[in-house]
C-alpha cells in the first residue's frame, strides 16, 4: 500500500512525485517508456520553471547535461522586431531548452533520490475501484506479468492522452478545436538564441538546445495539414524561406541531423481536475497548441502547487477533498490566461499585435516586460502599467 502512485514519469509526474516524498510520502513512480527516451517537444522552460528547478536542486544537473544557456529573445513580425529578455524569477534568468532525453532522466532521478520507487517500463492498463472511489491501478511489467498496486492517492501525469483520466471518467470542461499542426527538426552549424518570426498563416521558432543543435519548428493552420503531411519538408523550408529569410539563409549553411518530426494532434482543454482517489498534473489536466511553449514550465507548477496544498492531508479526508478543491481553483485562476494566450498566439495572425508592438521599439524596460508576460515573470496587469499607456495614448 502506497500514499502516492504517480502514473507518468515525465515533466509532470516525475516533479509530483519527487515532491510527495519529500513530504515523507511512500510514492510509486511509473512510467511506460524506458529512459532515456525522446518525445515530442518544443523544449523550452521559462523562467518561473528554471527558478523551480533551482529551488529542488536540478538545475546545475541540468547545466553540467550540455544544454546551451539562453538570455536573449527576438520577436519579428512584418514591420516590426523586438529584442530583449525576460525579468529574472527568483533570481534566475538565463533558460534553457533541454532535449527530452536528456531532461526527463534528471527529473525522475530527482524523484529516486527523495525515495521515490521508480518502474520503468510499466504500461498501466486500468484503474481499481471500490465503489466510486480509486484505489489502486493494474498495469504490465517489464517481463509483461499483470501487477497490481494500491494507494490513498492516484495521480495521472500521462499526458494528453491520459488513461486516468479517460478511466476516471474526467471530462473535458473547457475546449476548443486545433488550431496548428507542427514541424521540426534538429540543425548543426545555424548559430541562433531564442527567436520567433511570424507573419499571417505561419509561425517559425527557433531554440538552441543540447549538442549545439538548434532546434528549428515551423507551424502551420490545422486546416492545412492534411496536405502538409503528404508533402512535409518542401512545407517546412518554404515557411522558413517565406516567413524569416535571415534565418534561412542560415540554415542553408547548416545541416539538418535529424528527421522530421510533427504533430496535427493538439488538442486545447482544461479537464475536470480530479475526483474520488485521483488527481490530473500536467498535460493530463490541461493541454494546449505549443506554440507558446508553456508546457514543461506548467507542468513543474502544477506539480508544485498540487503537492504544497496537500501538503501533510493526504489521509484527512475532508483535508485533501478540500486541498484538491484549492487546487482545481489555482488552475483556473492561474493558468487560464496562458491558455487563452497560446489560442490567440496559434490563430496565425500577427496584424492584431504588431500595431502594440511597434510601439515598444526603443523601449527596453517595456520590451523586457512584454516579454515577461510570455515567460509568467510578469503579469498583464503589471504590464499594462502607467507608462505602457502613457506611450500608448501618447501614439
Amino acid at each position: 500500500m502506497y500514499d502516492v502512485i504517480v502514473i507518468g514519469a515525465r515533466c509532470a509526474g516525475s516533479p509530483t512525485a519527487m515532491l510527495f516524498a519529500r513530504q515523507g510520502y511512500r510514492v510509486l513512480l511509473l512510467e511506460k517508456a524506458r529512459f532515456p527516451q525522446d518525445t515530442l517537444s518544443s523544449h523550452y522552460i521559462h523562467q518561473p520553471g528554471i527558478a523551480l528547478l533551482h529551488r529542488w536542486g536540478l538545475l546545475d544537473e541540468l547545466r553540467k547535461a550540455g544544454c546551451r544557456p539562453i538570455d536573449h529573445q527576438s520577436y519579428e513580425a512584418p514591420g516590426v522586431r523586438l529584442d530583449g529578455f525576460s525579468l529574472p524569477v527568483d533570481g534566475q534568468r538565463t533558460t534553457y531548452a533541454p532535449r527530452r532525453f536528456v531532461l526527463d532522466p534528471i527529473l525522475a532521478h530527482g524523484a529516486v533520490a527523495a525515495g521515490v520507487e521508480f518502474r520503468e517500463s510499466c504500461a498501466v492498463t486500468d484503474l481499481v475501484f471500490e465503489g466510486d472511489r480509486v484505489v489502486g491501478v493494474r498495469y504490465t511489467t517489464p517481463g509483461g506479468a499483470s501487477a497490481t498496486d494500491r494507494a490513498t492517492l492516484i495521480v495521472g501525469a500521462d499526458g494528453m492522452r491520459s488513461l486516468v483520466a479517460r478511466k476516471a471518467g474526467a471530462p473535458n470542461v473547457v475546449e476548443h478545436p486545433r488550431q496548428t499542426c507542427t514541424y521540426y527538426s534538429y540543425w548543426a552549424g545555424v548559430p541562433a538564441h531564442f527567436e520567433l518570426y511570424s507573419r499571417p498563416g505561419r509561425w517559425i521558432g527557433v531554440i538552441p538546445t543540447n549538442d549545439d543543435l538548434t532546434l528549428l519548428m515551423a507551424y502551420f493552420p490545422q486546416d492545412e495539414f492534411a496536405s502538409i503531411r503528404k508533402a512535409v519538408e518542401p512545407a517546412y523550408l518554404d515557411a522558413f524561406r517565406t516567413t524569416a529569410p535571415e534565418l534561412y539563409d542560415r540554415m542553408k549553411a547548416g545541416e539538418r541531423v535529424e528527421q522530421l518530426y510533427g504533430t496535427g494532434h493538439q488538442q486545447n482543454f482544461f479537464r475536470k481536475a480530479f475526483g474520488p482517489g485521483w488527481v490530473l498534473v500536467g498535460d493530463a489536466v490541461n493541454h494546449k497548441d505549443s506554440i507558446t511553449a508553456r508546457g514543461i514550465t506548467e507542468a513543474f507548477i502544477q506539480a508544485r502547487t498540487l503537492t504544497e496544498h496537500i501538503g501533510e492531508r493526504l489521509h484527512d479526508d475532508e483535508g485533501l477533498q478540500a486541498a484538491l478543491e484549492r487546487y482545481e481553483q489555482d488552475l483556473e485562476e492561474n493558468h487560464t490566461s496562458f491558455y487563452r494566450a497560446a489560442l490567440n498566439v496559434a490563430e496565425l495572425k500577427p496584424e492584431g499585435r504588431t500595431e502594440m508592438l511597434r510601439k515598444l521599439v526603443g523601449h527596453q524596460e517595456l520590451t523586457d516586460r512584454y516579454f515577461s508576460t510570455l515567460s509568467g515573470a510578469c503579469s498583464i496587469d503589471d504590464f499594462y502599467n502607467t507608462e505602457l499607456l502613457t506611450l500608448l495614448d501618447q501614439s
